[in-house]
């Protein structure tokens, strides 16, 4: 069983962050020039591609869970002899 669920947006930021760092540290060393704005774009884009992949996630999960639901509501109704008695 897993330990926790998988959060695929956390994923995408983490790779695009490690990315952003690489290319600092490449500008840093000389090995690569380019100024700072290129990557502002890149963050900004980073950014917004990992919170599409999370939103896509939540819906998928959605659908599952929802999907589930009514399979499991699927068998007889509960008993109303409690105390919340349908009446």
């Amino acid at each position: 069983m897993l330990r926790h669920e998988f959060r695929p947006g956390r994923a995408v930021a983490g790779l695009v962050m490690l990315g952003l760092a690489a290319g600092y540290a490449a500008d840093a060393a000389g090995a690569w020039e380019v100024p700072w704005t290129f990557f502002l774009p890149l963050f900004l884009g980073g950014l917004w591609l990992a919170a599409t992949v999370t939103w896509a996630a939540y819906m998928v999960r959605r659908r599952r869970e929802a999907r589930k639901a009514s399979a499991e509501s699927s068998g007889a109704p509960a008993s109303t002899s409690g105390s919340h008695a349908i009446r």
